[in-house]
Formats: C-alpha cells, structure tokens, sequence
C-alpha cells in the first residue's frame, strides 16, 4: 500500500518526514520555520511534509493559545506550500473542517482523541485528500484494523496510522515498539509521532509538560524496528517560548542531527 502526496512517496523505500511547530503561532513566525525546516530537509535530500495546527481545540486550560481558526490557517498554510513548493498537512476536528481544509493543504490529520469519530473519518475520507489517522492513546495497535476498516469502506485507500504513545497511569505515555510491526503488518504506511509520544498530558496542572530531550531517542528506536515509513516530529526555534506543548519541541537547531541520525539508522537497518 503505498501513494504519494506531491513528490512524497508515503509506504516507498525511504522514510518521509513530517516536521513543523505545534502550532501556527502567527503568520511570520509559521514561515520562518517552513523555510528553515525545508532548507535543512533538502540539505539532507529527506522528503518533507511541513506540519502546523491551525486550532488546538483539546488544549488543558480554558486559557490557552488555540490559534488562528481554519480558513486563516489553512490561508496560510496554502500559501506556504504553493511558495516552498511543498506538501502541508494540518489537524481537523470537525467533518466541516475537514471539508474546509482539504481545499488548501495536501494531507488532513485526524488527532488521536478524535481517531474513532466515524462521521469525522467520513468526511476525511470522503474529501479527496489522504488522511493520517494519530492512533488513540486508548487503543491497542491491532485496534487500528478496524479504523481503517472504516475508512476502506468510505472510499478511501490513501490513509497511513501514526503511533504517538498509550496512557501509562496518570499524566505520562509509553511507546510499545512491538505496536508499529503490528500496525504494518495490518497493511497500512505507519509513522511514528516521536514529540507527542514523550507528553506527560497535563502533567504541569494547567498544561502538558513533556521530555523533548527524549524525543529523538524513542525517534531512533522506531526506525530500528524497520517497520515505520515515516516519522513525524514538531520542532520550534525556541521550545521555551512555544505557545503549545513546548515541552515535547525538537529545537530547531537540534533537527539536522537528528535527521542524520535517523536517516543513518534508516541505511543501516536496511543493509
């Protein structure tokens, strides 16, 4: 099973890569990181999904930055993408989003809460883009079937599972590596979220905390096992600064090292 979106071979022989910042802060800043995160994507000629939310509609607090709403956001992720010549994708929340969005970006993302919502799968499927479905962090890995089941019967075969961890207890999420050979051998492209995978979900009382310093490690251990075809990861320039889920951001200045790192990992697996 495999397809593209733009140049971007999703299920081929090489891992792609989703990257951006959690979320579109303002239209500057949002640029800013889609022009550093492609100069440094084709430095290292890795294909490149450029990442950004448009709304984080299930943030802690009532009080959080959310964004600027869909049809702004998705303005301004088009215009990126037609600019920097690449393919975008961008949560939705709701079928009408999804409706919306899929005029303006290459790829709709269906977040883990929402990845059994059968009228949001629906519309995604229905809407001409590819989706990739964040697997819930209450799900088992062979749960997956039937999402994708799901989508088959809507029409749509173009569709990937993302594995961003499974609620340990209370505020904190482990990565069951053994979930990605599962999910692949079900039939489907598989990434990794090696970001959301290190959350500690409200783990800092009004906000998510989160380990980034491990992101890369569990990153690494994902491309090991030789069964994901992607890896998504959200970077920031300045984590400490981010409006959204900081604590879980790649520095920008870190990403190159660890592309290399993974790409490295990557050659020698298939070696």
């Amino acid at each position: 099973m495999s397809f593209y979106i733009q140049s971007v071979e999703i299920g081929g022989p090489r891992p792609f890569y989703l990257l951006g910042p959690c979320s579109l802060e303002c239209e500057s800043f949002v640029w800013e990181m889609a022009r550093s995160i492609k100069a440094i994507a084709e430095n290292l000629d890795v294909p490149l999904i450029f990442k950004a939310s448009y709304d984080k509609a299930n943030r802690t607090s009532v009080t959080s930055f959310r964004g600027p709403g869909v049809r702004e956001g998705c303005r301004i992720l088009s215009e990126i993408g037609r600019e920097l010549k690449l393919p975008v994708v961008t949560d939705v929340h709701t079928a009408q989003e999804a409706e919306i969005a899929a005029e303006y970006v290459d790829l709709l993302q269906v977040p883990a809460f929402l990845c059994r919502q059968t009228d949001l799968l629906e519309a995604c499927a229905k809407s001409g883009r590819p989706v990739n479905i964040k697997k819930g962090q209450f799900l088992a890995p062979w749960d997956t079937v039937n999402i994708g089941e799901k989508m088959r019967a809507f029409g749509c075969d173009e569709f990937m599972m993302c594995e961003r961890g499974t609620t340990f207890g209370y505020n904190n999420l482990v990565v069951d590596m053994r979930s990605l050979y599962w999910m692949k051998q079900a039939g489907f492209p598989v990434v990794f979220d090696a970001t959301h995978a290190v959350q500690k979900p409200g783990g800092l009382g009004g906000t998510t905390g989160g380990d980034s310093e491990l992101a890369p490690v569990l990153a690494s251990a994902a491309m090991a096992t030789g069964s994901i075809d992607g890896v998504f990861m959200e970077v920031h320039k300045d984590p400490s600064k981010a409006l959204s889920d900081g604590p879980n951001q790649i520095p920008l200045h870190l990403l190159e090292g660890v592309l290399k790192r993974l790409q490295s990992i990557h050659q020698a697996v298939q070696s």
